[in-house]
């Protein structure tokens, strides 16, 4: 009966031991193919998305704020259509009002604004003598498509791309929805600030215009 007894332990002792091995190796295969798939799935990603590129059109280039020049004319590079890269301190002057219009290739309400800008920036530029510059603040995969816009529009006004994306970094509200208008007075103080596109707008910019 003992020896009956051993047999049978035997024989469940061994089931079960298999079972369990059988059990380890079918979750150690599930393990290696969900690791297998994750890796493909990093493999697959556009090589501008994966981690340590640093071609990625999505990445910003910016300077850290303590390395920038936080006052108008501030210090940052800017690159227009035919692809000159300019310092904004050799651009921007502070012998008269400079007023900023920030806007994105992809933006409606900023290509509206500038459209209806059209219509009384020659007058304007002529009673105010202010410089006015159209800064684009689209990441670096859209700069073909800021130059292809830039020479459709063919603007009466000198436009540039914030290649580097760091006008956000030294104005306030961190360039938080465009279009936004920012005007300086001769002495580089920021007199004005306008977020969107608003009926009344123009009213409001030629007010602080004729006084400065």
């Amino acid at each position: 009966m003992s020896r009956f007894l051993i047999l049978i332990f035997s024989v469940l002792f061994f089931s079960c031991t298999q079972a369990q091995e059988a059990k380890e190796v079918s979750k150690a295969a599930d393990t290696k193919q969900v690791q297998e798939k994750s890796t493909q799935v990093i493999q697959q990603k556009p090589p501008a998305l994966r981690q340590g590129n640093t071609n990625n059109p999505y990445k910003s280039t910016s300077r850290p704020a303590n390395e920038m020049v936080q006052e108008f004319p501030f210090d940052i590079d800017l690159k227009d259509a035919s692809g000159d890269i300019i310092k904004s301190d050799d651009l921007f002057s502070k012998k008269k009002p400079t007023v900023l219009m920030f806007w994105l290739t992809t933006c409606a309400p900023c290509h509206r604004k500038m459209a209806a800008f059209e219509s009384v920036y020659p007058e304007w530029k002529e009673k105010y003598d202010f410089d006015l510059y159209a800064i684009s603040g689209d990441f670096a995969k859209n700069y073909e498509s800021f130059v292809s816009q830039v020479e459709k529009k063919d603007w009466d006004w000198p436009a540039y791309n914030d290649m580097n994306r760091e006008f956000r970094q030294v104005l306030p509200g961190n360039l938080n929805g465009y279009p936004q208008t920012f005007v300086f007075d001769k002495k580089g103080k920021l007199v004005y600030n306008n977020k969107r596109y608003r009926t009344g707008d123009f009213e409001e910019l030629e007010a602080v215009l004729q006084k400065l």
